[in-house]
């Protein structure tokens, strides 16, 4: 009994480890899924792909964070492991039949992973480790994809500038992908340099990485768009501009129609 219960509360912990620890990565600028992936790869020693792994350990406090991770991981499992020999192995429950022991740690282990795929545990651990990282540490724990509306349809990525493509070998200023809905916040040259917030004479060249931020269905037009084609973007303009227009009657619309709690 013991054995199990000791087993459990390794779990609950690792879990919690994982949990706080990915909560840091995200406010190192991570996704929420990918921070949430590195974590829990990290701890267990497996998972990390070329990529993801690259922008973790060229960043010094995303480094720290999973070095640590891999320290508790592996005093966490081997922790683990044990307890469960012992849960099966150790006489000191002679007394308790095996199908009892298998039950206990099964519901254990089913109520365990209720409490980690929450989402009202999620937001409620979130609250509390940006709290305590705020208080305790020196990481900027802003919520930017709260801010940005990243949850919503809105998102930041990556887009490869690709030959024969709208955005290749033309100055930002004349692709006006704002009036899109599309903002370009930098470029990754194909020799490395960064150009954050890049100026209108700017040419994206093929192989070149765009950092957008937009809506998925823009960004999806704006890549899947071939060169020249100026219908195209006058199509996603006109909806871009219906878009913009309905957010802005729906927030007029909350703002003096506020809905309330209570009634007086």
């Amino acid at each position: 009994m013991t054995a199990i219960l000791s087993l459990l509360l390794v779990v609950s912990l690792s879990i919690l480890v994982t949990r706080i620890a990915a909560v840091a990565l995200r406010h190192t600028g991570l996704a929420r899924q990918t921070a949430r992936f590195q974590a829990r790869s990290a701890f267990s020693g497996a998972g990390f792909t070329t990529s993801e792994s690259e922008k973790v350990v060229n960043h010094p406090v995303r480094r720290r964070i999973v070095l640590t991770l891999m320290l508790l991981g592996n005093a966490g499992i081997v922790t683990a492991v044990s307890s469960l020999i012992l849960a099966f192995v150790a006489g000191g429950d002679a007394g308790m039949a095996l199908s009892y022991k298998i039950g206990l740690l099964v519901a254990g282990l089913v109520l365990l992973w209720a409490l980690a795929t929450s989402n009202w545990v999620d937001r409620l651990l979130s609250r509390l480790v940006d709290r305590a990282l705020q208080r305790f540490t020196h990481l900027d724990v802003g919520d930017y994809e709260g801010l940005l509306h990243l949850a919503g349809d809105y998102r930041i990525v990556e887009v490869q500038v690709e030959a024969g493509g709208w955005l290749e070998d033309r100055p930002l200023g004349d692709l006006r992908p704002g009036d899109e809905g599309v903002l370009v916040l930098g470029v990754v040259t194909t020799d490395g340099e960064w150009l954050g917030t890049p100026a209108a004479d700017i040419r994206p060249r093929q192989g070149d990485t765009l950092i957008v931020y937009g809506r998925t269905s823009a960004i999806r037009n704006l890549t899947q768009r071939r060169a020249g084609d100026q219908r195209a973007h006058r199509d996603a303009v006109a909806e871009q501009t219906r878009i913009a227009e309905q957010e802005r009657r729906e927030a007029h619309d909350q703002t003096a129609h506020p809905t309330s709690g209570s009634i007086a």
